[in-house]
C-alpha cells in the first residue's frame, strides 16, 4: 500500500513541478507506456490516457499535451467534451514536440498483397471482414474506385431506377456484385450518389430512399438543369478496372469486398506494390469537440498535428447522397412526395419545398460545436474522405448530436490537401442556425486566415473549398486556395428564402411558404469579410457558382483585395439569389468569363430580390458581367477598370503581391 502511494506521488510531482514554471506538461509517444506518469522521460502511449491526465490538472493549471513524432492510430473517435478544455480560465494545448510531425490516423496499413490478375495489374490483400470504406490512399495519393461513363440516352429513367437501352451495356447484368454498384451524377451544381440495389437483365433497381430523394428538387439525376453540362457514371465494380480509359483515370484503382474481407488494387505500370504504402480508413470521424450551448468546450488549442485517414460511408448506405448544394443533402423522406416527382419535379415543386429546412450536412473528420476559444494552428488536414474541419454545423453533422453554438474559433496557418470534400465547412443550414430560439446557438466570430488549401473536394465535387453559412462575423482572409472543382470561397446560405420578408421568387413560383415560415426578422448571417485571398485553379468542373460566391442577405459584408486567376471562362465573383448589402472593391480578377455576376431572379429583377450591392474599384481582364447591375434596383457597378493586357497599375500589383498566405 505504501509503495503504491509513493508511486502515485512520484507520478504527480514532476507535473506539479513543471506547473510552477509554466503549463503542466503531459508527454505522449507511440513508444510510451500508459502506466508512466507522462513526463518527458516517461511519456504515456495513448491519447485517451493523456486526456485523463489533462482532466486531473486543467481546473487548476494550464496544460500542454506534447506529442512525439509518429503515428497515433485511433480505434475510435477522440472525444473532447467540456471536461477536456480549459477550466476556470485555464487553457489546454495539444501540440507537436519540437521538430516532430505526429499524425492522428483513423486508418490501417494494408500489406501482404498477392497477384490476382496480371493482365489488369490487379493485386489482392486480406483485410478484416466487415470493414468498408469509400477511399484508399497509396503513398498519400487518393486511389479511385473504377468507373465507366454512360450517357443519359443509354438508359430510360423511371420511379424505381432505370432500364438499360443501349445494347452495348447489356454486359452490366453479369457483374458479380451489382449491390455494390453506385450511380454518380454531376449536374450544373450538384454531385449525387445513388446506390444500386439489384440488376436483372437490362433492369437496374436503385436503393431507396436514395433514388426518390435524388430524383426530385433541383438539378436532379433524372432532370438536370442543363443536360449538356451533366454527366453520369457507374462506379465501384471490379469489372470496370479494364473498362476505364487510362488516360482519364488515376494511377491506382481499387475495390473492397467487406463480406469476403478482400481488397483489390490495380497498380501503375511497372510498379512494385511492395514499395507502396497503402492505407485503408477505418473511422468516419477522427475528432469530436463538443460541449453543450450552456456548457461549451473552452480554451482548447491544436498545433502542429496531422489529421488523416477517415471515410464517410453515408453515400454507400440506402440513403445515398441526395446532394442539394455544397455538402448539404436530403436524408429524410417526404410523406407528400408525388409518385411521379422524378419527372414532374425537376425544377422544384411545392412538395419538395416542404423539405427545404430538413437538409442534412456532411459530417467532417474533425468536428467542432458548442465550443468557444478554440484554435487550430499549423496543423495538416489531409487524406480525409470527407470535409476536413467542420465548425458549428447542424446537429446531424456532429457525432455528439449537438450542433451550432461556436464562438471565437481561429483556423490559422494550416494545410488542407488531398481531401474528398471541403477543407472547411462552418455554420448550419436548418432553422436553429438562421433563427435560433436561444442566442447561445449563434455561430459567432470565426477567423480563417493564412491557410493553404489545395486538391480538395475530389470525391464530392459540389463542395466549396471553404464554406461559411449562417455565421455572424466570419473573416476569411489571406488564404491560398487552388485545385478545386467548385467554388473557392462560398459564404451565406438560403437563396434569400429565410431573410426578412422572404424571397418573392420562391413565394410566387415555387410556393415555398406553403410549408415554411416567411420570417420577418433577419438571419444570423452578417459582417462577413473575404479579403486578401489568392484563389486559382478552382471551378474546374462546374459552370455554376463562382471563385467567390454568396447567397442571401449579409449586412456589412465585404469582398476586398482578393486575386482570382486561372479559372478559364468561369464566373469569378458571384452574388447569387437574395444577395444584399455587399461591398466588392479592390479585387484583381482574371477570367475569360464573367468577372462579376449577380442573380437578380430574371424578369423579377425589379422586386429587389438581390439589392444594395456595390462593386467599385476592381481590376479585371474581361468586360463580361451577369445579372442586372442597375442603380434603380440598388445594384451599382462603377469605376471598375478593364485591363485586357494585364498591365496592372501599382495598386493592382500590390493586391497581387500581397494576396495569399502572409509571411
Amino acid at each position: 500500500m505504501k509503495g503504491s502511494l509513493c508511486m502515485a506521488l512520484a507520478a504527480v510531482m514532476p507535473m506539479a513541478a513543471t506547473a510552477q514554471e509554466g503549463p503542466v506538461q503531459v508527454h505522449v509517444s507511440p513508444a510510451g507506456d500508459d502506466k508512466a506518469p507522462g513526463t518527458q522521460a516517461r511519456p504515456v502511449r495513448s491519447l485517451t490516457r493523456a486526456q485523463a491526465l489533462v482532466r486531473a490538472n486543467n481546473a487548476k493549471h494550464d496544460v500542454a499535451v506534447i506529442l512525439a513524432d509518429g503515428t497515433y492510430s485511433l480505434d475510435a473517435p477522440l472525444l473532447f467534451r467540456q471536461s477536456d478544455g480549459g477550466l476556470n480560465g485555464h487553457s489546454v494545448t495539444w501540440r507537436a514536440a519540437e521538430g516532430a510531425h505526429p499524425m492522428l490516423s483513423g486508418g490501417q496499413l494494408v500489406s501482404g498483397f498477392k497477384p490476382y490478375d496480371a493482365e489488369r495489374r490487379l493485386y489482392v490483400a486480406d483485410v478484416p471482414k466487415g470493414i468498408d470504406a469509400r477511399q484508399l490512399w497509396v503513398d498519400d495519393t487518393l486511389a479511385e474506385r473504377p468507373w465507366i461513363e454512360i450517357r443519359a440516352s443509354d438508359v430510360a429513367f423511371d420511379a424505381a431506377g432505370f432500364t438499360i437501352t443501349n445494347p452495348d451495356l447489356q454486359w452490366l447484368s453479369t457483374l458479380a456484385h451489382p449491390e455494390r454498384l453506385e450511380l454518380q451524377a454531376t449536374g450544373f451544381f450538384t454531385d449525387r450518389v445513388s446506390p444500386v440495389r439489384a440488376i436483372a437483365g437490362n433492369r437496374v433497381t436503385m436503393a431507396q430512399p436514395a433514388w426518390d430523394n435524388n430524383s426530385w428538387g433541383y438539378d436532379t439525376v433524372t432532370k438536370p438543369i442543363f443536360p449538356q453540362d451533366s454527366r453520369l457514371f457507374l462506379a465501384n465494380a471490379l469489372e470496370f478496372v479494364d473498362k476505364t480509359n487510362e488516360w482519364h483515370s488515376k494511377p491506382y484503382q481499387w475495390v473492397i469486398d467487406p463480406q469476403a474481407g478482400k481488397l483489390y488494387l490495380r497498380m501503375g505500370l511497372d510498379e512494385d506494390i511492395a514499395q507502396r504504402r497503402v492505407i485503408l480508413p477505418r473511422l468516419e470521424t477522427l475528432v469530436s469537440i463538443s460541449g453543450t450551448p450552456a456548457a461549451p468546450v473552452e480554451r482548447l488549442r491544436f498545433e502542429g498535428l496531422r489529421f488523416s485517414h477517415s471515410s464517410w460511408l453515408g453515400p454507400s448506405r440506402p440513403t445515398g447522397y441526395a446532394n442539394q448544394q455544397s455538402g448539404s443533402f436530403l436524408l429524410e423522406t417526404s410523406p407528400i412526395r408525388p409518385a411521379e416527382a422524378w419527372k414532374t419535379c425537376g425544377w422544384g415543386c411545392v412538395e419538395f419545398e416542404s423539405m427545404r429546412q430538413k437538409w442534412n450536412q456532411m459530417p467532417a473528420a474533425v468536428q467542432v460545436s458548442a465550443a468557444r476559444d478554440i484554435v487550430f494552428e499549423r496543423n495538416q488536414f489531409s487524406q480525409l474522405g470527407q470535409i476536413g474541419l467542420g465548425i458549428g454545423n447542424n446537429p446531424d453533422a456532429n457525432l455528439s448530436g449537438v450542433g451550432l453554438a461556436t464562438s471565437n474559433i481561429r483556423v490559422s496557418r494550416n494545410r488542407f490537401t488531398v481531401l474528398s470534400g471541403s477543407a472547411i465547412m462552418a455554420g448550419g443550414i436548418r432553422v436553429q442556425a438562421h433563427h435560433p430560439e436561444d442566442a447561445a446557438l449563434i455561430n459567432r466570430d470565426l477567423m480563417i486566415e493564412d491557410n493553404v488549401v489545395a486538391t480538395v473536394s475530389q470525391d464530392y465535387k459540389d463542395n466549396a473549398a471553404i464554406l461559411t453559412t449562417y455565421v455572424s462575423g466570419a473573416r476569411i482572409v489571406h488564404n491560398d486556395i487552388s485545385d478545386a472543382p467548385y467554388d473557392g470561397i462560398a459564404v451565406g446560405w438560403g437563396w434569400g428564402y429565410n431573410d426578412a420578408g422572404g424571397n418573392p421568387n420562391y413565394d410566387e413560383n415555387a410556393k415555398g411558404y406553403v410549408h415554411n415560415v416567411k420570417y420577418t426578422t433577419p438571419t444570423t448571417l452578417r459582417d462577413t469579410l473575404v479579403e486578401g485571398n489568392r484563389i486559382h485553379g478552382v471551378k474546374s468542373w462546374f459552370m455554376d457558382g463562382g471563385a467567390i460566391y454568396n447567397l442571401s442577405a449579409n449586412p456589412g459584408a465585404i469582398v476586398r483585395g482578393n486575386h482570382i486567376f486561372d479559372i478559364g471562362d468561369k464566373i469569378a465573383i458571384y452574388l447569387d439569389e437574395g444577395s444584399k448589402h455587399f461591398r466588392v472593391t479592390g479585387n484583381v480578377v482574371e477570367t475569360r468569363g464573367k468577372w462579376l455576376n449577380i442573380n437578380t431572379a430574371g424578369k423579377m429583377f425589379k422586386r429587389r430580390i438581390s439589392t444594395d450591392n456595390v462593386a467599385t474599384g476592381n481590376w479585371h481582364i474581361s468586360n463580361s458581367t451577369g445579372g442586372r447591375w442597375l442603380e434603380e434596383i440598388g445594384n451599382v457597378a462603377r469605376d471598375n477598370i478593364l485591363l485586357p493586357n494585364r498591365d496592372w497599375p501599382a495598386d493592382a500589383q500590390k493586391v497581387i503581391d500581397e494576396a495569399g498566405v502572409r509571411p
